[in-house]
């Protein structure tokens, strides 16, 4: 078996070689600026177009819906922000959860401390939102509701086309956070009412640095980088045609892989939860059993604080994270476990594994393993083990 093993790929993962091998004439030969009528421009303009086509259909969109940016995060904001100032006049109210990535929730409470009123809505102790619940709270002046696909921490898929269904019907924006779900879960943005998506590129063997914004025909939205006028005046700024184009190639070999992927990682990842129930005591499953990406597990361990084990992990040359990335360093407890009701201690030994592409079984029965012997020293250097 072949070490490291790398079980954070929610985090980011490996650049595909055939996206690198895509990807490396746009910085040697073909490195023309997209915007030029030259060859060598028009190599360029003509890959990226091909690119929008290929993201596009992946979510039953038109090209002209794309707007590549430079990532999820500016996606989320363009998004949230950029409808917010495009339709103050008709209202100001905005609905998220409690358990979006930060990257939602910061923009949208920023606007609230600009005087827009926002509701954040609960989620149960699988992580679910409530079709119901943002129902309840849909107003007249409701402009846009944004769930995320599915939570980047603990892995559970919300009801978006119950939810986009209900906002389509009330004449409400929805706008879903897709960065953990494209090219491991089917979109389709006409049935499921998504007016508004986001994606980056990096979490699906891509490069980092790339991803896009999708906007239905006909939804407003104010222009976020000013300038020269590309990306239809939404975002100017000389094209990352490499990321692009390594973005148009990850896709395509997403498509290809994606039913067959996703049947592989969710027997590994079953199997796997299965083994480290019977195996370890005190540790309890984060997140749904049923409505969960297929590469996802968020567990507590009791007694155990989630640096530990992480670093006795990596000690076994093991790859994983206590929570989300974007969140590592904090000694505080995750938001998205708090607003499933984990306790304080138990939250604080959050561990997530997430599976990928590499990722086979003799590497999971490695990892828990070293995960027991882990957990079994740790608990005695606490003095917990008498307990267990």
């Amino acid at each position: 078996m072949e070490y490291p093993v790398y079980l954070d790929n929610a985090a980011t993962t490996a650049v595909d070689p055939a996206v690198v091998e895509t990807m490396l004439p746009f910085f040697l030969s073909a490195y023309g600026n997209p915007a030029t009528l030259y060859s060598v421009g028009m190599m360029a303009r003509e890959a990226v177009d091909h690119a929008r086509e290929v993201v596009a259909d992946m979510i039953h969109a038109s090209p002209d819906e794309i707007v590549f940016t430079s990532g999820g995060t500016e996606a989320d904001n363009a998004a949230i922000k950029g409808v917010a100032s495009a339709y103050k006049s008709r209202g100001n109210h905005l609905i998220t959860s409690a358990i979006e990535h930060h990257a939602v929730l910061e923009p949208m409470e920023t606007l609230e401390h600009s005087g827009y009123d926002l509701d954040i809505l609960p989620v149960d102790a699988e992580g679910r939102v409530s079709p119901q619940a943002v129902k309840s709270c849909l107003r007249p002046s409701t402009l846009l509701v944004s769930i995320m696909h599915a939570n980047n921490e603990i892995g559970t898929v919300q009801p978006i086309e119950e939810i986009g269904t209900l906002c389509r019907e009330h004449g409400v924006l929805f706008h879903t956070d897709a960065v953990q779900t494209f090219g491991k879960l089917p979109i389709d943005v006409r049935k499921q009412n998504i007016d508004l998506l986001s994606v980056s590129a990096h979490k699906l063997h891509g490069p980092k640095g790339i991803g896009f914004l999708y906007v239905r025909r006909g939804t407003q939205l104010h222009r976020f980088m000013e300038g020269g006028g590309q990306e239809r005046g939404y975002r100017s700024g000389t094209l990352n045609v490499p990321g692009i184009v390594g973005l148009g190639k990850a896709t395509e070999l997403a498509k290809e892989r994606m039913e067959a992927d996703a049947k592989r990682l969710t027997t590994l990842r079953d199997v796997f939860i299965a083994k480290l129930l019977n195996t370890i005591p005190g540790v309890t499953i984060n997140g749904s059993r049923t409505h969960r990406l297929p590469n996802n597990i968020s567990l507590c361990i009791e007694g155990i604080q989630g640096e530990s084990i992480l670093l006795a992990l990596d000690a076994g040359r093991i790859c994983a994270s206590a929570g989300s990335a974007c969140s590592t360093g904090s000694m505080e407890p995750s938001h998205v476990l708090k607003a499933l009701g984990v306790q304080r201690d138990l939250a604080r030994g959050a561990l997530r594994l997430t599976l990928g592409r590499e990722t086979t079984l003799e590497a999971l029965d490695y990892t828990l393993d070293v995960l027991e012997q882990s957990v079994q020293g740790l608990r005695q250097l606490a003095g917990a083990g008498a307990s267990f």
